[in-house]
């Protein structure tokens, strides 16, 4: 994700910042070139075949297992299933969820508590609880990271937040944020004193790696159905992956990486779950990866019907991609942009797994990954998973329960979405670059 955040002192001083940095940015972007034209249609999946060899300096995965697909699905009798009718796109329009503003938020995320409460991630350290009322819903400070977290790069700051399956009992949450040279995942506790408040002091580093570059950090953190954490991990930065990390599974770069919270193991303060990919391997692969060969995954979720994993993976300038996350899955960069051969005119294509749907730049992009629709207050949107171009603002839909077509939606376009979330009823909102958040809903009148 291709994101901004100086300090700020002031609104005044932080409106002129925001668009300063923003068109800065891009203006970098174009230079370094990995923002580039496009045309405007999509692609879906299907790699050309090739012959060339994987870079030198990638170390070649053990023996990994065939990729699977996520583990722990049943039958969600409680969750909204597509049915064969669709609702036109064009019935739908974003609305201001609360009225309220917040300084670059990045994630919007519910605890499953029942509280109904929403937490919004803000980049440069800060996490706001939005309380509901029988009025306007009011905001409150739930955890300050700002003394922490480096959020001065152009993708550095507190980028995830993910709730422990047992918050409601536990209380326990989790964060993925940059230092100036690192990333950190590190476990945090609610207050006891106040169910609104975290406690700053119970904080726990579970995980802390090394970035090379400020950019390609990726940030995402869940739960998935297993019971297991999951993070995404950005190829280290610059561009075109100089180190070679995301084909390096000694590198924690470039990776979806799996761990148990719960459990302590080797000295470690989580344990590595025994059917992860590279358990047990005796060559040096790192036995957290669950995944590898991505640039900069910005965003994934879970699927709460399928329990499939779906990421959006950031192009280099040729390709945005969306893929489908299996155990022991390479997906191909830096050899491959999408179905694209990235080093070379030919290469060994079919090695890699290809995106279920990918794009090409308008202009600029940074695809946003985003959910599949299991509410119920749009039912034809119910099984599509809704994704958006960050920079360009186009948002699509696809059919995740069908053909996995995707279709764009020019009444929906909204430049500036950071990232989507959900509240616990399963309804869609998308954060904004200039502080709102936005609720996607049927049309009134």
């Amino acid at each position: 994700m291709r994101l901004l955040s100086p300090r700020r002192r002031n609104r005044r001083t932080r409106a002129f910042r925001r668009l300063a940095v923003f068109l800065f940015a891009a203006f970098v972007f174009v230079l370094a070139g990995c923002i580039d034209g496009g045309r405007t249609d999509g692609v879906r999946g299907g790699r050309p075949s090739s012959d060339a060899a994987v870079p030198p300096d990638a170390a070649s995965p053990p023996d990994a297992p065939a990729p699977s697909d996520a583990s722990g699905r049943d039958d969600h009798s409680g969750i909204a299933q597509s049915e064969g009718t669709r609702s036109p796109m064009s019935e739908l329009s974003w609305e201001d969820a609360f009225g309220l503003a917040f300084d670059t938020p990045v994630a919007i995320r519910h605890a499953g508590d029942g509280s109904g409460r929403l937490y919004v991630v803000e980049q440069p350290g800060r996490i706001q609880v939005v309380v509901p009322g029988e009025g306007r819903a009011e905001k409150r400070l739930f955890l300050d990271l700002t003394d922490r977290v480096y959020d001065r790069g152009w993708e550095q700051g507190l980028l995830g937040l993910a709730f422990h399956p047992d918050y409601a009992e536990n209380g326990i949450f989790y964060v993925n944020y940059t230092t100036r040279r690192t990333t950190v995942i590190a476990e945090y506790r609610r207050s006891d004193d106040d169910p609104l408040r975290a406690d700053p002091a119970s904080g726990r580093i579970l995980l802390e790696f090394s970035q090379p570059y400020q950019n390609h950090n990726g940030g995402e953190l869940a739960f998935g159905p297993d019971g297991h954490l999951y993070i995404a991990t950005g190829d280290g930065g610059s561009a075109g992956d100089p180190q070679g990390n995301a084909q390096n599974v000694r590198s924690w770069l470039g990776k979806i990486l799996r761990i148990d919270v719960d459990g302590r193991a080797d000295g470690k303060p989580y344990a590595v779950p025994l059917d992860n990919p590279f358990y047990g391997n005796a060559e040096g692969a790192l036995e957290e990866i669950y995944a590898y060969g991505l640039r900069n995954p910005w965003r994934f979720s879970f699927d709460p019907a399928t329990g499939m994993l779906w990421a959006a993976d950031v192009g280099q300038d040729r390709r945005e991609e969306i893929n489908i996350i299996e155990k022991g899955g390479n997906y191909g960069w830096n050899v491959m942009e999408g179905t694209s051969c990235f080093r070379a005119a030919s290469c060994e294509a079919d090695r890699y797994i290809a995106p279920v749907f990918e794009y090409e730049p308008e202009d600029r992009a940074s695809v946003t990954g985003g959910y599949v629709y299991r509410g119920r207050g749009i039912p034809g949107l119910v099984g599509h998973y809704v994704f958006a171009d960050f920079m360009d603002g186009r948002v699509w839909t696809l059919d995740a329960d069908g053909d996995l077509q995707a279709k764009e939606h020019e009444n929906l376009r909204m430049p500036g979405i950071t990232s989507f979330g959900t509240d616990e009823d399963g309804e869609l909102y998308a954060c904004l670059y200039d502080g709102r958040i936005l609720r996607l809903v049927p049309k009134t009148g």
